[in-house]
């Protein structure tokens, strides 16, 4: 296991590095930041413009500046920012703006495992019966809405019409008129959770459902199933204990996928829902091509995702004893 471990380490450093080149590269044929920061200044000399070019360091050939970045990387320093909160270190912003996000995700991949699995497995037991008809459309239906259309509608019906819940925002600006909700600040930021958690648990619960629901149809087929059933083993037994552990190995790998680049997806949420998180802060980074906090936030995406990918494989043998690691 351990030599696995030490093999995949050493192959994810290649893999890292060419992704990390592709995204730098992407980066600086997007545009110009120092032309875009100083677009509505009217009285900046073309002077003024190359001196900022100097300080950023973009007057360098690219591969020079990707050699000074992978070596601050090393060292752990992100750079600072161009010009989100007066250029401020790109960790520091990341460490602000990613806790909203981790609760936002978590949670959400938490409600949609804990409802999708009973639900997937009912479905399954119960084939082509009205349950399992109304599970796979509804399902259906999920996977083909945009989420960005989904929280659209729903912060039209439960925000703007009836009023129940906030449109979007992380917590209540205090004021003299408006307090938090129901006087605690943590109430309050679960109250702005609600629309957007449940947008998110319904966009991750329909493909989860459709996985579970495929899988167990296969699984149940299996002979040792039929032999625990022809044994006299309990129904319940023989479905939630043999045979959903080893259909939830696509779950896991979805899940793992997704939560490895649930910073990745976040952007849409969070700026639909005008949530402070790492996406949101990624979106607006990109419209001002804020070159280190882009990368910054890459980087992130991309280690969280390679390590989750590696955890995921290391499951697998865990969840079925047949999968073993060599």
């Amino acid at each position: 296991m351990t030599r696995y471990i030490i093999r995949r380490l050493l192959y994810l450093i290649p893999l890292f590095l060419g992704i990390l080149i592709i995204v730098f590269a992407a980066t600086r044929v997007a545009g110009d930041p120092v032309r875009l920061m100083t677009a509505m200044n009217p009285h900046i000399t073309e002077e003024a413009r190359n001196n900022l070019t100097a300080y950023y360091g973009l007057d360098k050939p690219l591969w020079h500046q990707f050699l000074i970045y992978l070596a601050n990387l090393l060292k752990g320093d992100l750079g600072n920012s161009y010009v989100i909160r007066g250029g401020i270190e790109v960790t520091s912003l990341i460490g602000d703006y990613i806790w909203p996000t981790m609760l936002l995700q978590i949670v959400s991949i938490i409600l949609a495992l804990l409802i999708a699995i009973p639900v997937g497995v009912i479905s399954a037991r119960r084939k082509y019966s009205k349950t399992d008809v109304t599970v796979t459309t509804t399902s259906l239906l999920g996977t083909c809405i945009p989420i960005f259309y989904m929280g659209i509608i729903v912060i039209l019906i439960f925000a703007y019409y009836l009023g129940w819940f906030p449109a979007g925002g992380y917590v209540t600006v205090i004021s003299e008129s408006k307090d938090y909700f129901l006087g605690s600040r943590t109430l309050d930021i679960i109250w702005h959770m609600v629309l957007p958690v449940a947008v998110l648990t319904f966009a991750l619960l329909a493909p989860i459902v459709l996985l579970i629901r495929s899988s167990m149809l296969e699984v149940l087929k299996q002979d040792y199933v039929l032999a625990a059933r022809a044994n006299g083993l309990n129904d319940r037994k023989v479905v939630y204990k043999h045979a959903l552990r080893n259909a939830l190995i696509p779950v896991v790998t979805y899940v793992g996928i997704y939560f490895g680049a649930m910073l990745a997806g976040a952007p849409i949420t969070e700026t639909v829902f005008n949530w402070p998180g790492v996406g949101r802060l990624f979106v607006q980074a990109t419209n001002r091509l804020d070159f280190p906090v882009i990368m910054g936030i890459t980087v992130i995406i991309t280690l969280m995702t390679l390590i989750a990918n590696l955890i995921t494989d290391l499951t697998y043998g865990y969840i079925d004893p047949r999968i073993r690691v060599e």
